[in-house]
């Protein structure tokens, strides 16, 4: 519902929730026209009302309405837009304070003709007194609005939501039903019950240094992360700096140690649409050389690591950059998406973009735009039914992040049914810095869209911290790594034991992953182990038929 454009707006959400007169049934009231606009109360022919800012000349001449904020509190936006004519305008939603402090809350498409919903939010470290208004960067239209919601929750409120979702989403009632070989249920039957491996991936970055320090690949795979990005190995410039001397040597070591070592490895980075990240002989091609080469280097690494790279960033931050489509022509990455599934068909490939998570101010990244970039990927013929998922760099700046708005951008992405990743998560050197990442993974792990994360925390010996670091150099955790240790124990099953009831029966409620089950029935003095698979495919509740 989110990413669609309908014929008329749907409902308010949370009945509007702090705003007065959300739907305009009582006309102006509680609203006001902002930066000087003009604003009336229309009627649609199917009877509804909406408000409009018309005779424009500016873009915050819209509507709006004040309001007080109390600090920490989390509030969630929505509204449904629309432009009076011409094409797609981009528009946002802001807060501003009495002295003048400005601060986006949420960014669209609107459009003529039909309807988008906006949808973000904010959460202040004081109490503010506020006005909520939208931006119109188009200011030669009408700008339509109707159904605007603002709604507040405590953190405690927050935080029984994420606890709700996690138990909906990650985990499952799992019953172990025991039977013996004729098929009758087995009383008294020992069950232990050991959890090996999560189904949701966190993972952690690495350089090349871990192919040199015995230290690094010790804390890596006593750490318990399921999945792995190269910083920079992996990339163009790193495997091919010099035209047609490929060296490989690199990332082929660190691709050995994580597949030896069953590690899921994120492919990252296929091409990047960034231009000075691109070698500087690349520049002076042709469009056709650049084709070739292009297609060459896509077929060199994917095809070296083809069907052990889970997942690909196919082309990196193309909604901010150009640099193919720019000598290439517009479709340039529908076409390389298409070719690196011919090349490894059974890898998921990635959109992979920053600033679409981490701020609502960035109107090139806002989640509209991303699902129209997503959809033109899949415009491209022959990627009609290409699984495409949502990449989120999630780089966050030394400031509180939006949690209200992380999981908007969340809600959109996951109306497409793609798969979502955070993939170079970190957050900016604060006081806060441990406080905020841990309130960013549990939004993340919370939302039944996510499927994995990458914490952005690669090391190397003496760096003296000036990022995201879970360890020192002599490898003992940080906060940071206190944070991370502490959510992934969090987020595995404990150690079950126990009997069978009378039914042969034993339940236990446990995180999506993988288990090893050890039975002992000391009538037979029978001795079963069973690996299981639970996975987010399962129903709830899960029943697993054993018989020994």
């Amino acid at each position: 519902m989110f990413d669609q454009c309908l014929s008329e707006p749907q409902h308010v959400q949370y009945k509007g929730g702090k705003l007065i007169n959300p739907k305009f049934d009582q006309g102006l009231r509680g609203w006001n026209g902002f930066g000087g606009a003009k604003i009336e109360i229309r009627r649609s022919s199917s009877r509804n009302n909406f408000m409009v800012a018309y005779n424009r000349s500016g873009h915050n001449e819209t509507v709006s309405q004040k309001i007080f904020m109390d600090k920490g509190h989390y509030y969630t936006f929505s509204a449904w837009v629309r432009v009076s004519e011409g094409s797609e305008t981009t528009v946002s939603a802001a807060i501003i304070t009495k002295e003048n402090t400005k601060r986006i809350i949420a960014s669209g498409n609107a459009y003529p003709g039909c309807w988008t919903m906006l949808k973000g939010g904010f959460q202040p470290e004081f109490p503010l007194q506020t006005e909520v208004y939208f931006v119109c960067y188009n200011k030669t239209v009408d700008f339509w609005v109707d159904n605007v919601s603002l709604k507040e929750f405590n953190k405690t409120e927050w935080f029984e939501h994420q606890q709700r979702a996690i138990a909906q989403v990650r985990k499952r009632k799992i019953v172990l039903e025991i039977r013996d070989k004729l098929g009758k249920p087995i009383q008294g039957v020992k069950v232990n019950i050991k959890f090996t491996k999560p189904f949701f991936h966190i993972g952690c970055a690495v350089t090349e240094t871990l192919v040199q320090y015995k230290k690094y690949q010790e804390w890596f795979l006593k750490k318990g992360f399921t999945a792995t990005v190269f910083t920079n190995q992996m990339k163009w410039y790193w495997t091919e700096s010099r035209r047609g001397i490929e060296n490989y040597t690199t990332p082929d070591a660190m691709f050995q140690f994580f597949k030896s070592n069953g590690i899921e490895i994120r492919g990252h980075t296929v091409l990047w649409d960034k231009p000075k990240m691109n070698q500087y002989w690349l520049h002076d091609m042709t469009p056709k050389e650049l084709l070739a080469t292009a297609v060459r280097r896509i077929a060199s690494v994917m095809a070296r690591y083809s069907n052990d790279i889970f997942e690909w960033d196919v082309v990196n931050e193309n909604m901010h950059f150009n640099f193919y489509e720019e000598k290439i022509g517009p479709q340039a990455s529908g076409m390389f998406y298409h070719i690196a599934h011919v090349i490894d068909p059974n890898a998921t490939l990635y959109l992979n973009e920053f600033n679409t998570l981490e701020t609502p101010g960035d109107v090139y990244a806002c989640p509209h735009k991303y699902i129209n970039n997503w959809r033109g990927i899949r415009s491209y013929p022959g990627n009609e039914n290409l699984t495409v998922g949502f990449g989120l760099q999630a780089h966050f700046k030394p400031i509180r992040p939006l949690m209200p708005y992380v999981r908007a951008v969340f809600d959109y992405l996951s109306e497409t049914k793609m798969p979502i990743w955070l993939t170079e998560m970190d957050v900016e050197i604060n006081p806060n810095q441990a406080v905020y990442l841990e309130e960013i993974m549990r939004e993340a792990f919370s939302h039944p869209g996510v499927e994995g994360m990458i914490v952005w925390a690669a090391w190397r010996p003496g760096m003296n911290c000036t990022g995201l670091c879970l360890m020192d150099d002599n490898f003992n955790n940080t906060p940071i790594g206190d944070v991370v240790d502490k959510l992934m124990a969090e987020w595995r099953t404990p150690e079950q034991n126990g009997k069978t009831d009378s039914r042969g029966l034993y339940k236990f409620h446990g995180f999506l992953g993988d288990y090893t089950l050890t039975l002992f029935d000391p009538h037979s003095l029978n001795k079963v182990t069973r690996q299981i698979k639970i996975t987010n495919k399962d129903p709830n509740p899960v029943l697993i038929p054993i018989f020994i």
